[in-house]
């Protein structure tokens, strides 16, 4: 196999990768553990998160779920800020971040 026949199937499997990882990003994935749901789309970020616990006031329970979602939503910030400054020089070398 030449070079040029090598690189062009380099690109066709990266489009694959790029196609599948797009379908999965679009996707839903709920969790569930106890009285707590969660969903999140294929990017990791969190959708929605229900409280589904009787003792809790209706708004106590809408502010705690408030406040789990900005604190998830900080974390992941915060992974993604760390995975960037740790792995962002080779992003040009997988096409993948």
């Amino acid at each position: 196999m030449n070079m040029q026949a090598m690189m062009q199937q380099a690109q066709k499997l990266q489009r694959e990768i790029m196609k599948k990882k797009e379908e999965v990003e679009k996707e839903l994935f709920p969790g569930k553990y106890e009285w707590v749901e969660v969903v999140f789309n294929g990017k990791k970020e969190m959708q929605s998160i229900k409280i589904n616990k009787e003792e809790i006031s209706q708004e106590d329970k809408e502010m705690l779920e408030d406040m789990i979602l900005l604190a998830v939503k900080d974390a992941m910030k915060k992974i993604d800020e760390e995975t960037e400054k740790r792995l962002g020089q080779y992003a040009s070398l997988s096409g993948l971040m």
